[in-house]
């Protein structure tokens, strides 16, 4: 089986972020896997190591996302491919599919994982359009997969603690949930190995797609804060009606 993880190089979660225009200012903070990948790479790694075949790491932006994936490879990952695009954070999600639909395209792959979303923008929106754009089935909050006979059973995490079971043939494009494994380390044998692995760059203008964007951040703020006091008047009853509903219509925390 041939496996495509679409990972992504995000900001780390340390990283004092501040504010460039429409974006962060990239030049002193650090960067690593976007979580809710890692965990689409490990389901990958565990399907190959039960089924045979082959897993791809498969990332777009600058030089410096050949670090995530070579963290990838590491990892066990066989080969990875880089989508090389210096403003790739300017492309919207349709953009951000395109291209990697046209990476994904040279390949024969079977299965195709993403994270839910990322932990930067974290629109979520990946995993849909690719299997739009391939035209192949698409399951999202993935729990579980079971692959047997040409075909998935798949558990999904719904709302309020519900989950379903569902089939789904393949090949095909799945989101999965973070949680549903406990994501590897990499071992120093396998960052030695991962040296001798190979990373095809690609640059994204090559691929013939188009770049042009639907939808824009037009600006990033930190949000403002502010303090209000109010109080509240009347009989013990009717301050705690009040009260009441302030914290579910205004506050809404029950």
């Amino acid at each position: 089986m041939k496996i495509i993880v679409c990972i992504k190089q995000v900001p780390a979660k340390d990283a004092p972020l501040a504010i460039a225009g429409n974006w962060i200012k990239e030049s002193d903070i650090g960067f690593e896997m976007n979580e809710p990948d890692s965990y689409a790479l490990e389901e990958a790694l565990r399907l190959k190591e039960k089924h045979g075949g082959e897993v791809i790491a498969l990332s777009m932006g600058p030089e410096r996302v050949k670090q995530t994936i070579k963290e990838a490879l590491a990892k066990g990952a066989d080969r990875g491919i880089h989508v090389a695009d210096d403003n790739f954070h300017q492309l919207d999600p349709l953009g951000s599919a395109r291209a990697l639909t046209a990476a994904i395209q040279k390949e024969n792959a079977e299965l195709i994982l993403t994270g839910l979303q990322s932990d930067d923008q974290g629109f979520g929106q990946t995993g849909v359009l690719l299997a739009a754009l391939l035209d192949r089935p698409h399951a999202t909050i993935i729990m579980q997969i079971e692959v047997q006979d040409g075909k998935m059973k798949l558990k999904r995490e719904l709302e309020a603690g519900w989950f379903q079971w569902m089939e789904c043939p393949l090949p095909a494009v799945l989101s999965i949930q973070s949680g549903i494994n406990k994501v590897r380390y990499a071992t120093l044998k396998g960052i030695m190995a991962a040296k001798r692995k190979e990373i095809a760059t690609i640059p994204r203008e090559s691929l013939g797609v188009s770049g042009e964007v639907s939808q824009r951040v037009e600006r990033i703020y930190v949000p403002t804060k502010s303090k209000k006091t109010e109080m509240l008047t009347g009989t013990p009853k009717e301050v705690a009606a009040k009260l009441v509903e302030k914290l579910k219509f205004e506050a809404r925390v029950i």
